[in-house]
């Protein structure tokens, strides 16, 4: 075992103070007048059990290009080690969970410390840590790092019943598929969840998962104190007892204290002679201190476990802690959400030898001049770099992206134009094609990736030659693995596609280096990764995934293939611009911003054109089809790309008196083109509205009215600008494949009647003509709807000419 690297007297104080402090911030924030009557929180308990796990870890064991995803009750620990070392604020301690205070669980984009995941959805910050790893091989292997350092540990600080979320197994699967490396689980073993105490035998099989798929574990039971009371005469006796005894009987003990563990030990062990001689050598207090003593809490043991490892094998450390520790709340089995009284906080500031009036004091109650200690901090490697936050030059996006991969009157679908445009990029020698990776879960072929990857090939560590190729069998796919390759191929798992897009969409900040993801996946699955999706965005990774194919226009595939819900998801997804285009040349726009987009990183200042918040930049959404539908001729309209990324763009303008609109988004565009058609001698002035964005369309319109609420009068949006000319008797027909609430709102930008058609039940089996008809979203229900919403010509007399 490896030697302790720092001073151990130090960093037993710097564990006082965080544990002080992570529990005194939680107090105060209960504290606070609660003016809404709604409960503030904190985790004093699963704090402190993290203290010396984390104490460890920041101040002795971790180098500046490690990354950490800390446990997310851990948070007020964190917050206190980085306000030791200078990177947060005492005025956010003060008003932790509070508006603008430290975050109640550790954040990229809301804490102004250095995160370096975001936590909080429980299994999510561990997830990720494997494929930051991977991402973070990808760039060595491309010979990007320019560091010089030593790849970083992903490490994740675990809470042992975050192994029940499922996502956890997925993601130790495809890193085993993916040869992981310079990956650490920590995990809390303190065998407390939120309702009570984990199941007897968990870390058996906790240890076989893991051996299961590659990784070492280390098992950090024992501190220092026991290990040497195990020498002692009648030291195995006491071991055995320990490793027997149930973690229930443990937790109540380390609550109740010395008296009640040596009742406890003697009556079970009876007077075995030696055995109770070393009982009885020790005080009531020297005892609980002894039974409290495992390996998670001592920072001997875990300075000396954590520096001895000096391979780069995936490692799980199950840590063996106390839930409460050091505080009157260890081992109670209701104290996952328990708060300390106002008795037990003064007796605890006492304990602590913290004076009234300097509770935040750095250095307060630690033994040691203030000197010595702040010697120790600025020496301490993690930080020796001050913030690791990197930024990465922007990737010139070429104009020819932007060029319709399809001529006027080809008929080809989204999902094959967007195949087209990706290996036309492939083609190229630009630094936009090499900072593409792309991935999906097991659909590369099926999404249109095919070409792009038999270009541009997939990536491993170690080079794997296509053996159908070598033998001369024939295939469509020309598949190499090797470090030069720029495609990820995954298991089926749509959680790690998105953990995976995450982790590579914040490559620029965690590692210095600019990658452009392209995730692809079967859309109604895209909420099947909904949590990773949020996850990612949360933490403002940058990235494009494109949802194809969709809606009920997969006709024969069945309902489990048809995604009813998911434009509805891109319009509500915070940090995603979702996008539906119809044709080839809108979605060749559509990428070429979005290479862009994805670079962004400005202010939050709305564009006056739009009140979109475009400088900010974020992710991208595209929910392609594979129906085949006719390219259109276009009238010249020098404004036509921006409104395309604008949301909305006329497909045919209406006229003065116009009576009726057809507005539609994605490939329903032929059956709204087609109505309107039916229509146009019967109705006056018909227009058809072409939406490539409701998501961006509605955006801008609920912030030009937030802005005209704060006095700006003039605000006007892109669909008021659109939709304002028309006529009050104007009626408007929306129709998607897909839930046809994403176009309703659309009658209320300028009060115009409208009605919406869309899908809102499971689908079926069919053509794509029968299904339309059944959901109403053919040509003549269009038509059917449009004519009973106007005046015009008799309704029955029109419908007869229908």
């Amino acid at each position: 075992m490896a030697r302790a690297t720092r001073d151990l007297k130090i960093l037993r104080q710097l564990e006082k103070k965080s544990l002080w402090l992570a529990c005194w911030m939680i107090d105060q924030a209960n504290r606070r007048e609660k003016v809404d009557g709604v409960k503030v929180g904190g985790h004093q308990a699963s704090s402190a059990s993290m203290v010396s796990l984390m104490t460890a870890l920041y101040f002795d064991v971790l180098q500046p290009q490690d990354r950490v995803a800390v446990k997310p009750h851990a948070s007020p620990v964190f917050h206190a080690i980085q306000y030791l070392m200078g990177n947060q604020t005492l005025e956010k301690l003060e008003n932790f969970r509070g508006y603008h205070g430290a975050q109640s669980y550790p954040s990229r984009t809301k804490d102004v410390d250095d995160v370096d995941f975001s936590t909080g959805s429980v299994g999510l910050g561990v997830g990720i840590t494997p494929f930051a790893s991977l991402i973070q091989d990808y760039i060595v292997a491309k010979g990007w790092s320019a560091t010089g350092d030593r790849p970083g540990r992903m490490i994740a600080l675990v809470g042992d019943a975050e192994l029940d979320e499922g996502n956890v197994y997925e993601a130790l699967q495809e890193g085993w598929k993916q040869n992981l490396r310079n990956c650490w689980w920590i995990i809390d073993y303190n065998r407390q969840s939120l309702d009570g105490v984990v199941r007897e035998g968990l870390y058996d099989r906790i240890e076989t998962v893991f051996k299961a798929f590659g990784w070492d574990v280390v098992t950090l039971k024992y501190g220092a104190l026991q290990r040497a009371a195990f020498e002692e005469p009648g030291g195995e006796a006491l071991k055995e007892w320990i490793d027997t005894c149930s973690n229930q009987l443990y937790s109540a003990l380390l609550f109740q204290g010395g008296a009640a563990w040596r009742k406890r030990l003697l009556d079970d062990l009876g007077d075995q002679g030696k055995v109770s001689a070393l009982i009885d050598r020790r005080s009531d207090e020297e005892l609980s201190g002894l039974m409290n003593n495992l390996g998670g809490h001592c920072l001997e043991t875990l300075s000396e476990t954590f520096n001895g490892i000096e391979h780069d094998r995936p490692t799980a450390f199950i840590a063996y802690t106390v839930k409460g520790y050091g505080t009157p709340l260890a081992g109670h089995k209701d104290n996952h959400s328990g708060l300390m009284t106002s008795a037990q906080i003064l007796a605890f500031q006492e304990q602590m030898k913290v004076r009234p009036g300097h509770e935040w004091d750095r250095f307060e109650g630690l033994d040691g001049p203030a000197s010595e200690m702040q010697a120790f901090l600025d020496s301490v490697p993690f930080f020796a770099k001050g913030r690791r936050r990197h930024r990465a030059e922007r990737i010139e996006v070429p104009q020819t992206v932007a060029v319709s991969p399809a001529a006027v009157r080809d008929e080809i679908s989204t999902q094959a134009a967007f195949g087209r445009i990706l290996d036309a990029i492939g083609k190229s020698d630009s630094e936009l094609a090499a900072r593409i990776v792309t991935t999906s879960p097991d659909v590369t072929v099926s999404t249109n990736l095919g070409p792009w990857v038999n270009r541009r090939q997939l990536f491993a560590r170690r080079e794997l030659a296509d053996l159908f190729r070598d033998q001369r069998i024939p295939s469509a796919q020309k598949w190499d693995f090797s470090p030069k390759g720029q495609h990820i191929e995954l298991g089926i798992a749509e959680m790690n596609l998105f953990l995976l897009l995450g982790a590579a969409g914040l490559s620029h900040s965690l590692f210095g280096e600019r990658l452009l993801p392209i995730g692809t996946l079967y859309d109604p699955f895209v909420s099947r990764g909904l949590d990773a999706l949020n996850y990612a965005c949360y933490q403002d990774a940058r990235f494009m995934v494109v949802g194809t194919p969709s809606g009920v226009s997969l006709s024969s595939e069945g309902g489990a293939h048809q995604s009813i819900a998911q434009p509805l998801i891109g319009m509500s997804q915070d940090g995603l611009a979702s996008f539906e285009p119809a044709f080839a040349d809108e979605l060749a726009i559509i990428m070429g911003w979005a290479f862009d987009y994805l670079q962004r990183d400005g202010e939050g200042d709305p564009d006056e054109r739009t009140w979109l918040r475009d400088e900010t930049g974020g992710s991208v959404y595209l929910r392609l089809s594979t129906r085949q539908i006719e390219q259109p001729g276009r009238k010249p309209n020098p404004h036509f790309a921006q409104e395309v990324i604008d949301g909305a763009t006329w497909l045919k303008e209406p006229g003065a008196n116009a009576d009726l609109i057809i507005a539609y988004q994605g490939t329903v565009a032929t059956e709204a083109i087609a109505a309107a058609g039916m229509l146009a001698d019967r109705r006056r002035d018909i227009g058809v509205l072409s939406i490539t964005s409701a998501d961006r369309l509605n955006a801008g319109w609920q912030a030009a009215q937030r802005e005209r609420a704060r006095g700006n009068l003039h605000a006007l949006s892109h669909a008021e600008r659109l939709l304002g000319k028309l006529p009050r008797h104007c009626r408007i027909v929306t129709v998607i494949d897909g839930h046809p609430a994403t176009l309703s709102w659309l009658g209320g930008v300028m009060g115009h009647k409208t009605v919406s058609l869309g899908v809102e039940h499971f689908g079926q089996t069919g053509t794509v003509s029968d299904l339309y008809e059944h959901y109403g979203i053919d040509v003549t229900s269009i038509a059917e709807t449009a004519a009973s919403l106007t005046s015009g010509r008799e309704y029955a007399a029109t419908m007869k000419g229908l």
